[in-house]
């Protein structure tokens, strides 16, 4: 579990890096997605398009994250089907509550740790939840992410915890 402090960054809309990155996690959240659609039942399970908005959000702030929270699984709904129409506004939703929720505690912490990671991800999955229980009337629909989507959870956390703090340190 990493203590210090990290690099972070908070990219404005004005700069160019700000885009960069964005695209290069859209295109990751582009890519896991395919390869996790493989799998049979994989992007139920592990939550593919949610890894890099959670890095990139974290890692290069707010408006990075906001960026690739929406291109995102649009890009992925046009291109692919994935997510299905019907399910694109609660994960839009679900992703802008996730990288609001990074960037937020990436500026407050200062640091990645596994803790700060696992209340980000209960954030955006417990209000995300919540949300889509209201806007569809059905409690196994807005807990399914949660339910079946325990490994890719994970994933986020661990994942996401190791990304940060070894690969993107800098």
């Amino acid at each position: 579990m990493s203590n210090r402090t990290l690099q972070l960054h908070s990219l404005s809309l004005q700069e160019g890096r700000t885009y960069l990155f964005a695209t290069l996690f859209i295109a990751g959240n582009i890519i896991l997605p395919q390869l996790c659609h493989l799998i049979p039942e994989g992007g139920l399970r592990l939550l593919p398009i949610y890894l890099f908005t959670l890095i990139g959000a974290y890692k290069y702030g707010a408006n990075v994250g906001m960026l690739t929270a929406v291109a995102s699984p649009v890009i992925n709904s046009l291109l692919f089907g994935m997510p299905a129409a019907a399910m694109l506004p609660i994960i839009v939703i679900k992703s802008i509550l996730l990288a609001l929720a990074a960037a937020y505690a990436a500026q407050t912490t200062r640091r990645a740790t596994l803790l700060t990671l696992v209340a980000v991800v209960a954030f955006y999955q417990g209000v995300g939840a919540l949300i889509e229980w209201a806007a569809t009337g059905s409690f196994a629909a807005a807990t399914q992410d949660i339910v079946l989507g325990i490994p890719g959870i994970a994933i986020q956390i661990f994942g996401g915890w190791f990304i940060i703090n070894n690969i993107l340190k800098r």
